[in-house]
């Protein structure tokens, strides 16, 4: 059952956003809505100022990868829709209510989104690390670099393709007096639990 403050907000963002709305949803009290990315400034700016929703306060932005989503493993994905997105989550301490707000990037291989750092400051680093892990580019971002892997480092390491293992290993070279980069020395494998009951395990007595 929607709770009073849920159906309100879901009235206002039908009301406010009118078209620019893909999608609603509202799932265990909390609400998700999907925006176009042409239309991410102008909408994050609404949530923001317009006094039903006055959304001020921007939580955390997260990048997802959908290529497997649904899938147990890689090779069952049926994902239909864009790869990547960035989750974007919000508070409006006035209303006392939180949104989530998903942006699908247009291009799987190479993602691009509208940076929010104008509207929340507090998003440059999200975006950053989203950017880092992710390899999705927010234009307009003031400071657009790597905030968690290495100098250097090349992939993204939250993609789904990318290896647990990842492609290059580090170690201090005695030899050379410093540390070197060198390719992965483990094999890549999956390790598959399996649990060995005993006879009869559970049988009632």
């Amino acid at each position: 059952m929607t709770s009073p403050r849920l159906e309100k907000l879901s009235l206002s963002l039908q009301t406010v956003l009118v078209d620019r709305l893909v999608s609603t949803n509202e799932h265990l009290g909390e609400m998700t809505i999907v925006l176009q990315s042409v239309h991410t400034l102008s909408v994050m700016e609404i949530l923001r100022d317009h006094p039903e929703l006055n959304f001020d306060t921007l939580i955390d932005v997260c990048g997802v990868d959908y290529s497997t989503y649904g899938a147990e493993s890689p090779a069952d994905a049926n994902w239909q829709g864009k790869r990547f997105a960035a989750v974007y989550h919000l508070l409006s301490i006035q209303h006392n209510c939180r949104l989530r707000v998903k942006v699908f990037a247009d291009e799987d291989d190479f993602p691009v989104l509208d940076s929010v750092v104008g509207i929340w400051p507090v998003a440059n680093w999200f975006e950053r690390e989203a950017f880092d892990l992710f390899g999705i580019v927010f234009t307009g971002h003031p400071d657009l670099r790597r905030i968690l892997t290495d100098y250097g480092f090349i992939g993204n390491p939250f993609r789904k393709d990318f290896p647990l293992t990842g492609n290059v290993e580090m170690r201090y070279d005695q030899d050379q007096q410093r540390v070197i980069y060198q390719p992965v020395s483990i094999e890549p494998r999956e390790i598959t639990p399996r649990v060995i009951r005993e006879q009869h395990y559970g049988d009632s007595e």
